[in-house]
């Protein structure tokens, strides 16, 4: 997969992991590949469908997917465990039209991960990727504020991809119990390289 220009940053995301973050944080925000590949090597990963539908793009999302502020667009938004524990929310969206034509395969992914779909066609290009500290009112923040959460930072991270020249936006979190599990949990594997086939 090859890289593509970086579309122009939308307020708050950041090229590069600021220094207050840890070494291991900032290896998860920018690690290349499929992020369920690495998922993998810490335990066993478990996707749920939180939703699915159409809406109007935010400023922010539209502005990194080089689309007009409201057009119609349509959202997957999934949550990832790791050997039980909730600890990567994701949101995906793509043109409403794309959806049907060049990115139509994200409607028929169920419980499977967009990895799927994505690390096997060679004509995908994907932009840098950027990260943020997630906030109101940015709609993926919404989504993926856990349930009694403690007010500890949560950091995203986002790319684009493009396929027939028709963008996929992917954002992805990690919750303050996946930081927990890496950082404390035993007999976590070091971390690998991306293997484009897993």
């Amino acid at each position: 997969m090859t890289t593509k220009y970086q579309a122009p940053l939308a307020a708050g995301w950041l090229i590069r992991a600021p220094s207050l973050l840890s070494p291991t944080q900032r290896h998860w925000l920018f690690r290349p590949g499929a992020l369920t590949a690495g998922l993998r090597q810490l335990g066993k990963v478990q996707l749920r469908v939180v939703s699915e539908h159409a809406e109007g793009a935010s400023l922010d999302e539209a502005r990194a997917m080089l689309i007009a502020p409201g057009s119609p667009v349509w959202v997957r938004e999934v949550l990832m465990s790791v050997d039980g524990i909730d600890s990567v929310p994701a949101r995906s969206l793509t043109p409403l039209a794309a959806s049907h034509g060049s990115w139509q395969g994200m409607r028929r992914l169920l419980t499977r991960p967009l990895a799927d779909m994505l690390y096997h066609d060679r004509g995908v290009t994907r932009s840098p990727f950027v990260c943020r500290r997630l906030s109101s009112p940015l709609p993926f923040y919404r989504m993926a504020l856990p349930p009694n959460h403690d007010g500890s930072a949560i950091w995203a991270r986002r790319s684009v991809f493009w396929r027939h020249g028709q963008p996929l936006l992917v954002a992805e979190c990690f919750l303050p119990d996946f930081w927990r599990k890496v950082t404390l949990g035993r007999a976590i594997p070091p971390l690998k390289a991306h293997d484009r086939r897993a």
